[in-house]
């Protein structure tokens, strides 16, 4: 039972994580790039712990959404601004996953605005099981989505030309680690503070906090990898993903870009979680109809375009979340402080 819940939310986390920004390549690409191995590294780890933190926190607190989570954390007066911050990162991360719904779709020869309308409707109907079926969905669909990533990715790496060359002597990216880490991190207090009155062991906490960072940092280890060997052609792709499958059968492209579209969407469902669990503190309404007002606040923003709102965006919450990410990273050493008496 332990196991079976512990991979439950390890599904969940990774559903949360890899979405349009991630499974494009284009979030990776972004951040890592060049002499990044050691980012790569210190990213999984920081991962683990963030998780495990927060995790702790939710299960303790049997949390509801993620205010509670973010006053331990935070303390109130902070917390009051972070909530405003997240709410608005998860909005605005929102927008990018349906706009990245709708450029995935294009190589299928669906029209943009064909595939915002698809994506947003999904996420009506999915949300009518309440949170029951975003978690199953992850449960199904992310196993799938990582088995083909990675077989693409180490197909890819073994082709000519392709061999994975680290140059250990230069890591001068290793920096981007906390950006990177403090950028994830925030969406996943969001989804998980939701839950945290269904986390019912220590052990479940485990599974999920060392299996999504085991996993997650191999992925992004062989994918930033692979992006290396196509850098020169990456200008010329929305979804640098497909840079890595033009030399391969049509077929797979198709394939790919129907899993992307799936972990596109999980992630949209997991921001859109995080911002009805909270908004349901305030107003009453089941999520399905939370989901359908705000859906119809994010559709007219996603003319910006799927790369310039991961170019703009990313980088700036990266860098006001790492104070953020030093709270969570700070505060197994701070809980063991004892509270002075008054």
């Amino acid at each position: 039972m332990v196991v079976a819940s512990g991979f439950k939310w390890m599904f969940l986390i990774l559903g949360t994580m890899i979405g349009a920004g991630y499974a494009s390549g284009r979030e990776l690409w972004q951040f890592f790039g060049d002499e990044s191995a050691l980012a790569i590294i210190l990213f999984s780890i920081l991962f683990t712990l963030s998780l495990f933190v927060v995790m702790s926190i939710s299960r303790n607190m049997r949390t509801q959404h993620y205010t509670p989570v973010l006053i331990k954390l935070l303390g109130e007066k902070m917390a009051i601004l972070y909530d405003g911050l997240i709410f608005f990162y998860l909005f605005s991360t929102t927008v990018i996953m349906i706009a990245g719904g709708g450029a995935a779709l294009e190589v299928l020869n669906i029209p943009y605005w064909g595939g915002i309308i698809f994506i947003s409707l999904c996420l009506i109907g999915l949300f009518i099981a309440g949170n029951k079926g975003l978690v199953t969905m992850n449960t199904i669909v992310i196993p799938l989505l990582i088995v083909c990533l990675l077989g693409l990715l180490i197909k890819f790496t073994n082709g000519a030309d392709h061999a994975l060359q680290i140059h250990w002597d230069k890591q001068s990216n290793w920096h981007a680690a906390f950006t990177f880490t403090s950028l994830n991190v925030v969406s996943l207090v969001a989804v998980l503070g939701g839950v945290g009155g269904e986390i019912k062991s220590k052990g479940e906490i485990w599974i999920a906090s060392i299996g999504s960072g085991l996993i997650l940092g191999a992925i992004s280890f062989i994918y930033n990898q692979s992006l290396l060997h196509v850098a020169s052609e990456m200008p010329l792709y929305e979804i640098p993903l497909f840079a890595l499958l033009k030399d391969f059968p049509y077929v797979m492209t198709i394939t790919m870009s129907g899993l992307l579209w799936f972990a596109i969407f999980t992630t949209a469902a997991s921001g859109m979680f995080g911002l009805t669990t909270r908004l349901r503190s305030r107003f009453n309404g089941p999520l399905w109809l939370l989901t359908l007002i705000l859906t119809l606040c994010m559709v007219p923003l996603t003319t910006l375009g799927f790369s310039t709102l991961i170019a703009v965006l990313y980088p700036i919450y990266g860098i006001l979340n790492l104070y953020f990410l030093a709270c969570i990273l700070i505060y197994p050493i701070m809980s063991l402080q004892p509270k002075s008496s008054t």
